[in-house]
């Protein structure tokens, strides 16, 4: 067919579940002649005869009832399309947020793989430290590293991480005592409230008052590490893939679970945006490999 007379069809679908003309005008706001022309226009242009006229009503004949189920759902369908468009301002677009540290040591490299398996979607990525509040309908999903308690808005656990010890393994000698050259060695910190409590602990034992350098950005504390400036404790996603290159070192035999874990969050309606289903199914895929990376790690340990 050159193309689907969709006024008709409406028109049809209501007149044959109504059975009944003059419902079909009420429902449609228009006259019931309106509504009678539509039907003849539909069956002339199928060559048959879906309805029975009768003296007060009007009744489905064999071939209209074979065709009524297929158009209630061709409309039904429509209809939920248009729907989720209505929730959905920007179904081609799909816009998300995350700290800092995570975007440049992580998800910026792997962005252009997610594109590849969805060119139908443009990526707009905004970084910072500020907890979103999804006010408007700009924002789809956020990544977030803390505790999962936000008020108001679907949580779900991504990944879990751990903090371990690193440095450049320019900095370590394997023939010398490992212990006696970390003690020596310049400590480097960034402001996280939770690395600021494991520093005051293990300064103890290595006899330093205070860390050489400190910074406010995990990744700033990274390039200062590939930089050979020191030690330093960071979670362990943001340098597994380092770590298995040999970049960086962890000489220490410890380790300790983060008090934050990465969380995915976002309004509950979101979920069921299409584009969101689709980039949280890939990016569950991708942090299987930094899991497995820190399977491996304990391994080797």
């Amino acid at each position: 067919m050159a193309h689907l007379p969709l006024k008709a069809l409406q028109a049809f679908r209501l007149a044959a579940e109504a059975n009944s003309f003059k419902e079909a005008a009420e429902q449609l706001h228009v006259t019931q002649a309106a509504i009678s022309q539509q039907i003849k226009s539909l069956e002339q242009h199928l060559g048959l005869k879906l309805f029975k006229r009768l003296t007060r009503e009007v009744e489905l004949t064999a071939e209209g009832r074979q065709l009524l189920p297929y158009v209630s759902q061709g409309f039904s369908s429509l209809e939920t399309g248009m729907a989720q468009l209505m929730d959905d301002p920007n179904p081609s677009r799909l816009t998300l947020s995350t700290l800092p540290s995570f975007a440049s040591r992580w998800l910026v490299a792997k962005l252009g793989e997610f594109q590849q398996e969805a060119p139908d979607l443009s990526i707009q990525l905004t970084v910072g430290d500020r907890l979103e509040r999804f006010e408007g309908e700009e924002l789809d999903i956020a990544v977030r590293f803390g505790r999962g308690d936000y008020p108001g808005l679907n949580t779900e656990l991504l990944l879990k991480d751990y903090l371990i010890p690193a440095c450049h393994p320019s900095l370590i000698n394997s023939d010398s005592p490992v212990v006696e050259q970390i003690g020596s060695l310049p400590w480097l910190q960034d402001d996280t409230p939770e690395l600021v409590d494991l520093w005051s602990e293990f300064a103890k034992t290595l006899n330093q008052e205070a860390p050489r350098l400190q910074v406010t950005d995990s990744g700033t504390l990274i390039e200062a590490l590939l930089g050979a400036q020191g030690m330093a404790f960071v979670r362990f996603s943001l340098v597994y893939n380092l770590l298995e290159r040999g970049i960086l070192i962890s000489p220490l035999q410890s380790h300790w679970k983060t008090l934050y874990d990465y969380y995915l969050v976002m309004p509950e309606h979101h979920q069921q945006r299409p584009k969101v289903k689709r980039f949280e199914a890939w990016l569950r895929k991708e942090v299987r490999e930094i899991e497995s990376s820190w399977e491996r790690f304990q391994k080797r340990k």
